[in-house]
């Protein structure tokens, strides 16, 4: 049980204690405020003040991680020694998965921001389509309209991660929020009622009658119905859903349309692909068998590589479909992951088929009116960290 404790996410809202932390083996608590958000700061790496006059120079220096190298080193390395026999690329691809978990939770567990999977993530997409254009297209088997749907499907996936980092929709600590909260701390509970609903009311053009703005416990700043605090980026989101490591950003208000786009486009170009690369080695085959028989396609290293790609890409698609089904469920219950989180922490929300989605009956309105709501909701905010470290 303490073991699974420590695997947990970071509990979405409460302010982080020396006490949580387990890079030390001491188990002393403290009530030092300064201590804890020195302790926190540490924790965050963030970087101090070099003189630096280029903010661009700034901001490549502040992201160099040593976390990158493995991406582009050993991911090469593994797959060409997983083309060398087929038990050799059974035992690494299985591997695989869970050294890339390994390092997931050991990240998560110290809250932190960390570029290596969206360095793996971007590194996988342009390995696998030099390889589709070094080794597939000289074997004349995929015509140019092909080439030209898979390569559309790549530069639509970036633009679509491009525009899904340009921020999530953090809420704005504004000096409108300060006054706000003055007012709240020194008003009784009924006038702060009907100030915050008047609140809501202006920024949304809606009068919810249970919705309320909350104060966050660690920025200290009051936040509209349905925000929350990342503990990785250190601020409230609008809507916040979910802190996504795959593109080093948190999902809210601002980013989740594009997040879901650049998840189907991705899927959509990967089985594609997928199949023109095995219709390619194995053209005597159908595609769902040949991807498990394939004779004679270790017999020469560049299909040998080839196909062992296509199952490392297999395995990446399968989990991204996974994220992308999770994804559609939640947007139909009209629930964010981090409202499901919270619903099955206090025991207030219900699986729905089969635990694929928590619902907490509390936003929902109906299928349609659900994706309705989500297809035309728009960031109310002004992003905070306007800055070029936003673009990773």
């Amino acid at each position: 049980t303490m073991k699974w404790e420590k695997l947990k996410p970071p509990e979405p809202d409460d302010p982080m204690c020396c006490c949580e932390c387990d890079i030390y083996q001491y188990r002393c608590c403290c009530d030092c405020e300064d201590l804890d958000e020195a302790f926190n700061r540490w924790l965050k790496e963030k970087p101090l003040s070099c003189g630096l006059q280029s903010p661009v120079l700034r901001t490549m220096i502040n992201h160099l991680e040593i976390s990158m190298i493995p991406a582009l080193l050993l991911l090469p390395l593994l797959l060409k020694a997983a083309a060398l026999h087929y038990l050799l690329g059974i035992t690494i691809l299985t591997a695989l998965p869970g050294l890339v978990l390994s390092y997931y939770y050991a990240t998560h567990r110290r809250k932190r921001r960390t570029l290596f999977f969206l360095t793996l993530a971007l590194y996988s997409l342009a390995y696998m389509y030099y390889l589709f254009i070094v080794e597939i297209l000289p074997r004349g088997d995929v015509s140019p309209l092909q080439t030209c749907a898979v390569t559309t499907g790549m530069i639509l996936t970036i633009v679509s991660l491009i525009y899904t980092k340009r921020g999530p929709g953090f809420v704005p600590a504004s000096r409108h929020e300060v006054n706000r909260q003055r007012m709240v701390a020194k008003d009784d509970s009924t006038r702060s009622d009907g100030f915050i609903q008047a609140t809501v009311a202006e920024q949304t053009g809606k009068h919810p009658p249970t919705t309320k703005w909350s104060l966050c416990p660690v920025c200290k700043i009051m936040r509209p119905p349905r925000a929350g605090h990342c503990r990785t980026c250190g601020s409230c989101v609008q809507r916040l859903d979910h802190h996504c490591i795959w593109i080093n950003s948190c999902v809210g208000q601002a980013n989740h349309r594009s997040f879901l786009q650049t998840l189907c486009v991705f899927v959509l170009t990967s089985v594609y692909g997928i199949g023109l690369v095995l219709r390619s080695l194995c053209p005597r085959q159908y595609r769902m068998t040949a991807l498990f028989y394939c004779p004679g396609v270790y017999s020469q290293p560049s299909t040998a590589l080839c196909f062992t790609c296509c199952w490392y890409s297999s395995i990446i698609t399968v989990g991204l479909l996974y994220l992308l089904v999770a994804q559609v469920l939640n947007i139909s219950f009209n629930v964010t992951g981090r409202e499901a989180q919270l619903a099955l922490r206090n025991k207030k929300g219900q699986s729905r088929l089969w635990g694929l989605v928590i619902d907490t009956g509390e936003y929902s309105r109906g299928f349609y009116q659900n994706w309705a709501e989500f297809l035309t909701m728009a960031d109310s905010s002004v992003t905070l960290h306007s800055s070029p470290t936003d673009l990773v």
